[in-house]
């Protein structure tokens, strides 16, 4: 960093509370309280006793903010004071970590847009009760427990058909239902949420609102993911700029 014609180490660089939470856009109360949490590396005090931050401060700040875009204002003050004192290697996979389940997430959305394509396919099929699929079998198909099943049946979600000895059988409907709840639960739906979506579907009998749903959830996928690699960059500049100081300070 310059300064007319000179070199300013930036170690020397300090700014006062109120400046950095300017700079990165956060008031002087975030500040301070995103210190006490750790989030921030603590701070010098100057002989006035006011807290003096430097680019190292900045730089942290910049990667939670950057961080809690991707997961979260809570995950991410949880996770920014293990990464401040990390080393690369271990940062590196914390930060594969979170990718992975996001690529998880996205996934189980994909499939869920796919099951809805395949009820809307066969919706139009002439059903044959010789189809109907057993708690086990259609469990294993939507890729969850039978446990959960029961779990949406008892809610009024998912309506079976019950034949001798009160065995479950799942009809055309009934199957719908199952991956239309499926669907939305993958996308992060709560029940009461996914009951009032239900109703809608059997009253119009269309799935293109939940369609709707899952792809807006796609889209903020993406959007956390990109978050997240800008918050990488930021953990990298972190992990490194003491090095940077250390060099020039030699």
């Amino acid at each position: 960093m310059t300064k007319g014609n000179s070199m300013v180490n930036p170690q020397e660089v300090t700014l006062t509370t109120a400046l950095l939470g300017r700079r990165v856009g956060y008031s002087t109360q975030q500040v301070r309280d995103l210190e006490r949490l750790g989030v921030l590396p603590a701070a010098e005090r100057g002989t006035n006793g006011y807290r003096r931050y430097g680019p190292h401060h900045e730089t942290a700040l910049r990667a939670y903010r950057a961080m809690a875009a991707a997961l979260g204002p809570v995950p991410a003050r949880r996770l920014m004071p293990g990464l401040i004192n990390a080393s690369m290697e271990d940062a590196a996979e914390r930060i594969d970590l979170l990718h992975a389940d996001l690529a998880e997430e996205r996934s189980r959305v994909r499939e869920a847009l796919r099951g809805l394509e395949v009820a809307r396919e066969e919706a139009d099929d002439d059903f044959d009760e010789d189809d109907a699929m057993a708690i086990g079998e259609l469990a294993q198909a939507l890729g969850i427990r039978p446990s959960a099943l029961r779990h949406w049946e008892r809610e009024g979600l998912v309506h079976p058909l019950r034949g001798a000895a009160s065995a479950r059988s799942y009809g055309s409907t009934a199957i719908t239902e199952a991956r239309v709840v499926a669907a939305l639960r993958s996308g992060g739906y709560g029940i009461p949420a996914i009951a009032r979506i239900l109703d809608q579907v059997r009253a119009h009998d269309r799935t293109d609102e939940v369609e709707v749903i899952l792809a807006e959830r796609l889209a903020a996928l993406t959007r956390r993911s990109v978050a997240l690699l800008a918050a990488a960059g930021h953990v990298h500049d972190l992990l490194v700029l003491p090095v940077r100081l250390r060099r020039l300070e030699a």
